[in-house]
């Protein structure tokens, strides 16, 4: 159970797909991703629901209360690095899944903001390569690296915490898993694993998803302002992002 529970705390860190990030989505969210009357195979929409209720009372009274307090207490300059840190450490993971995408040049492009962000921007706490190069990042994980290559979403699964998933992406967390350099996964073979035991695995996820959070901490209601029924809602909305992504 213990290993269970720092497994989950790690896939909410990374995370590649849940809602907790709001650059990831539009200012007006209605335009972009339009809820769908077509009947969709959902053989576990009982669990899901379940699922979707705990998360929401997660995000709502825990995660969003949290991440105001710490957005209160930790200046907006100090969050800034520790996400600029975070986005670069994850190079690992955008850099092997555009390889396998066979993006070879957005690949070269990830392993430049890379080098330009380590050494130019202070181990990765300034991006230097976003505000004065201009350089995009590639964001790409391994669900998104199996449907490139035609694999299907599969059965709709909430995760705990996470929130909306499938069976693909959760396939393909384990890979992402493997390359992070937050887990603790094969720390004795591969040299730039940061965390050596469970706690510190712990801490960290912790700290990246708190900080990640804290610049909205209002956006999960946002997201679910308008929704008559949430579970079906943000199914539909996760897999339209899902496919957006996996298209670019």
């Amino acid at each position: 159970m213990k290993k269970v529970l720092f497994t989950i705390f790690f896939i909410t860190s990374i995370s590649l797909s849940s809602f907790a990030a709001e650059s990831d989505f539009p200012d007006d969210i209605d335009s972009e991703f339009k809820s769908t009357q077509s009947v969709v195979f959902d053989p576990l929409s009982g669990y899901n629901r379940v699922m979707t209720s705990f998360n929401d009372s997660f995000y709502t009274n825990v995660a969003s209360p949290v991440a105001r307090g710490y957005a209160y207490v930790v200046p907006e300059v100090a969050r800034t690095g520790i996400n600029n840190f975070f986005t670069n450490l994850m190079f690992p993971i955008r850099f092997a899944n555009n390889i396998l995408q066979f993006k070879f040049e957005n690949a070269s492009k990830e392993l430049g903001r890379f080098v330009v962000n380590t050494i130019w921007g202070l181990g990765g706490f300034m991006d230097q390569a976003t505000n004065t190069l201009g350089m995009k990042i590639y964001r790409e994980d391994f669900g998104q690296t199996l449907g490139h290559w035609g694999i299907g979403d599969g059965v709709h699964v909430v995760l705990p915490l996470l929130g909306p998933s499938n069976l693909r992406d959760i396939v393909g967390l384990s890979a992402d898993i493997a390359l992070s350099p937050t887990s603790q996964l094969a720390h004795n073979t591969i040299p730039y694993k940061i965390p050596q035991n469970d706690l510190q695995e712990l801490g960290i996820d912790i700290l990246y998803k708190t900080n990640e959070y804290s610049f909205h901490p209002d956006f999960y209601e946002k997201i679910k302002a308008d929704a008559i029924d949430l579970y079906p809602y943000l199914r539909d909305m996760y897999n339209q992002k899902r496919e957006k992504e996996i298209q670019e």
